[in-house]
């Protein structure tokens, strides 16, 4: 039986001031991940993660009995379940209205809870609401199946809805620490202490100028953009075009 895995995330574009020269920053999560050969991958993507399901009620009613894509993602109750390919549009418009509302009971859609972890496990910042603000930009939807790379549900042909917003860093302080973890981590660092952990993970930050990420991405014609690149020596991940909304490509599209 041919099934579909939807994957549905909140991404972040996480900007703020740079201390001395007030060009805009992106601040993104830099992971040093162990792979089965013993080799590590280090990428970058946007801070952000898998929408969780607060109520189940309304998704069941639509489509049955939810199918999780592992044990994992059963547990945690993210958005990340299998379906028929003719479920698709439904589904794609179900998560379009619940996302659109940060107080909807049904999905988790406003990013704070993921970011606070997120800052916390990556810097050991403890994340206040007074420390930045929130301004939803869109969607990116990714309509036609690619074969997700995830650890618990590899190969399966997977589409994505993204819930994208702009997190401006409003505190001198974590803008400084932003930028040391950028400069103190060296990649050497963070992949002998993925070595070292026993999950084989490691997490830090990469903070780049803005408009740098931007042109690094718009050298390349549309249909080429969809990959990883290197920037400043770091390898971005495909997913980092989720946040630059105005940088348009054929396998994204944005609302």
């Amino acid at each position: 039986m041919n099934q579909l895995r939807v994957s549905v995330a909140t991404y972040d574009q996480v900007v703020f001031p740079h201390p001395e020269n007030g060009i805009t920053m992106l601040a993104l999560e830099r992971k040093a991940t162990v792979l089965q050969d013993g080799s590590v991958n280090i990428r970058a993507q946007p801070f952000g993660g898998g929408v969780k399901i607060l109520d189940s009620k309304p998704l069941e009613e639509l489509l049955g009995e939810i199918q999780f894509d592992s044990e994992r993602s059963k547990q945690e109750q993210d958005f990340r379940i299998l379906i028929e390919p003719s479920q698709w549009e439904a589904v794609k418009q179900y998560c379009l209205q619940h996302l659109a509302n940060p107080d909807d009971p049904a999905l988790e859609s406003a990013p704070d809870r993921e970011l606070v972890e997120e800052f916390d496990e990556t810097m050991g910042v403890d994340l206040k609401r007074s420390q930045y603000t929130v301004e939803p930009m869109g969607f990116v939807l990714e309509d036609k199946p690619v074969l997700t790379e995830n650890w618990y549900a590899r190969g399966f042909p997977t589409v994505h809805v993204f819930r994208v917003y702009k997190v401006q860093i409003l505190d001198e302080g974590v803008c400084q620490t932003l930028l040391a973890s950028t400069q103190q981590v060296p990649n050497k660092e963070l992949r002998k202490s993925a070595l070292e952990k026993g999950t084989g993970r490691a997490n830090s930050v990469l903070a780049l100028p803005l408009h740098m990420v931007r042109e690094a991405y718009l050298a390349f014609p549309p249909e080429m953009r969809y990959q990883k690149i290197r920037v400043t020596r770091h390898q971005l991940d495909e997913s980092v075009l989720a946040v630059l909304i105005d940088v348009a490509l054929p396998q994204y599209q944005k609302i």
